[in-house]
């Protein structure tokens, strides 16, 4: 049996499970190497659960990233990220619903003390963590599919004959107020801006806005509503009332000139502003030249 070498080293021990060793060296394979400085100013944290996420799209992790790091207050509305970005609203509008389907984002439409209907954001950096400081926590992540599977489309829906936009108004503000006939209506700004023509083709109809909101909140099943949306959708098509019945437009009245005096004879007559004589005076001017 040999003599041990003792200015032999250790064997190293294997590393836990998940936290290989770092070499020293750098590697041959093409991988990434890392030269990092620790940041002391202008910076956030932000979790690998979402930059190494595995179901939403590089530009969703993106705006993900760069929405956490805005100070409060800033707006990440559609508009102001396409003019911050160039992906175009389509894209931005995208990657939005990816971050609100796994928890990163949440918005509200609000009603502000002035009777305004304005859209509220809040950016969860950890989806399904009570933040102590506030009553509302950030929704937990939904189940990770299989399978990445895109959003069904919501129902088509009527659409007016005129799109004025006050009648779009009017129905973008009923359906942000279905939410107090039941809170399990409450709409995303996407899916309002989807419904606000269905609602305007039923106005435009001379409905009542109390009716339509009958229509839209009577009966609705007891179990929970998955996608309220499509409800919605489905009770605009189908039960939208007939147009009106058609109206002779009333003929117009005939038009009463005022009185003035004759610059000839003084007498009243009615006659445009043009008229300096009544017509016995025109006649008599006429018929002695």
């Amino acid at each position: 049996m040999g003599t041990q070498n003792p200015s032999a080293p250790p064997r190293s021990q294997s590393a836990p499970g998940g936290n290989p060793p770092r070499s020293r060296h750098r590697t041959t394979t093409g991988g990434v190497i890392h030269e990092n400085r620790r940041h002391t100013t202008r910076f956030v944290v932000i979790g690998n659960h979402l930059t190494q996420h595995t179901e939403l799209s590089l530009l969703a992790i993106g705006l993900g990233c760069h929405i956490q790091s805005l100070p409060a207050g800033a707006p990440v509305d559609i508009k102001s990220l396409a003019a911050r970005f160039k992906e175009g609203t389509k894209r931005i509008s995208d990657a939005l619903r990816e971050l609100e389907t796994y928890g990163y984002l949440r918005r509200e439409r609000v009603r502000t003390p002035t009777g305004r209907i304005i859209t509220r954001t809040t950016s969860c950096n950890q989806p399904g963590h009570r933040r102590e400081t506030t009553p509302v926590d950030c929704p937990a992540p939904r189940p990770r599919p299989t399978a990445k599977r895109p959003r069904k489309a919501l129902p088509a829906v009527p659409r007016p004959g005129y799109p004025a936009p006050a009648l779009l108004q009017q129905a973008t503000d009923l359906l942000a107020g279905l939410r107090r006939h039941d809170p399990r209506l409450l709409l995303s700004a996407t899916d309002t801006e989807h419904l606000a023509p269905g609602v305007a083709a039923w106005l435009e109809r001379e409905v009542t806005p109390t009716a339509v909101r009958h229509a839209l909140t009577t009966n609705l099943p007891d179990a929970p509503l998955h996608r309220p949306a499509a409800l919605l959708a489905h009770r605009l098509t189908d039960g939208l009332p007939p147009l009106p019945p058609y109206r002779t437009p009333a003929e117009p009245l005939p038009v009463r000139h005022p009185l003035r005096n004759c610059d000839g004879c003084d007498h009243a007559f009615r006659a445009p502003g043009t008229e300096t004589h009544c017509r016995a005076c025109r006649t008599a001017a006429a018929s002695h030249p």
